[in-house]
């Protein structure tokens, strides 16, 4: 990946999924977004996110921003 496009951006979707008992189609269907787009941006390959769809995945999962990204730029990605 070139140094550009590096990034010490986590995203903890699939924690959360797994602690809700859902799984992404589910959050697909409940959210409106393509699993595909879901997909992407659970394995960390997302370049952004809208501040409302990011709303509505909080909304949908009970959570906050914060627990579904963090920021470690310690940790190798």
């Amino acid at each position: 990946m070139p140094d550009e496009e590096l990034h010490a951006i986590r995203i903890h979707l699939d924690r959360i999924l797994t602690e809700r008992g859902m799984t992404l189609t589910e959050l697909s269907a409940q959210v409106g977004i393509t699993v595909v787009n879901l997909s992407v941006l659970k394995n960390g390959r997302a370049k952004a996110i809208r501040f409302s769809t990011l709303s509505r995945i909080c909304d949908v999962l009970q959570c906050q921003p914060g627990d579904l990204i963090t920021h470690a730029p310690d940790e190798p990605a």
